[in-house]
């Protein structure tokens, strides 16, 4: 599951999914305001994503899609992936998506999440080299984690090249070992 030392990996394994229990549970208070510590069968119930996997391995549940992956999303995506809010959904929605596909069995899943990071990627490169600092701030409350480091790489790397750009350390390198060159002689 979780890699050991991974934050984001473990903050992932935390998204909550609904599952359906195939078998009866006794002993697991997953309801605190419930009379009995027992969940029956056909029970649906909302478990952290690594809690939800194990049960899976079991074959004590079956996890359901969760709706940052259903058919609404995808259709607001392929109207306008720019202007579509995945971090209110889900955080880590791509790490997330890789996750859940092959356990629920939704072939639609990965294509979904192809698309939808080929068409924000361009945007959130185009608005990192392009944008205001208000507008960016802006732009970045609708970002996934991952879309956040990759506009923040892509400012990072468009303020070096401006710097090397507009002669920056290469030149005064360049002229220090000139004077170096002209002593010496």
């Amino acid at each position: 599951m979780a890699k050991y030392y991974d934050i984001d990996d473990i903050i992932t394994d935390e998204e909550i999914v609904a599952v359906i229990f195939q078998k009866a549970a006794s002993g697991v208070g997953i309801d605190p305001s419930s009379e009995t510590d027992c969940v029956e069968v056909g029970s649906k119930v909302e478990l952290p994503f690594w809690l939800a996997h194990e049960l899976q391995q079991r074959q004590a549940v079956s996890m359901n899609i969760p709706t940052s992956f259903n058919q609404n999303t995808r259709l607001e995506i392929q109207a306008d992936s720019a202007c579509v809010d995945l971090r209110s959904q889900c955080p880590y929605f791509y790490e997330f998506g890789c996750k859940i596909a092959p356990l629920v069995g939704a072939r639609n899943i990965g294509p979904l999440l192809l698309s939808a990071f080929k068409s924000r990627y361009k945007e959130v490169l185009t608005k990192a080299h392009t944008a205001a600092f208000t507008a960016a701030s802006k732009n970045l409350t609708i970002l996934t984690k991952e879309e956040t480091n990759l506009y923040e790489a892509a400012q990072s790397s468009m303020a070096a090249f401006k710097k090397w750009r507009m002669g920056g350390p290469r030149f005064q390198k360049a002229s220090i070992l000139g004077r170096k060159r002209k002593s010496n002689e």
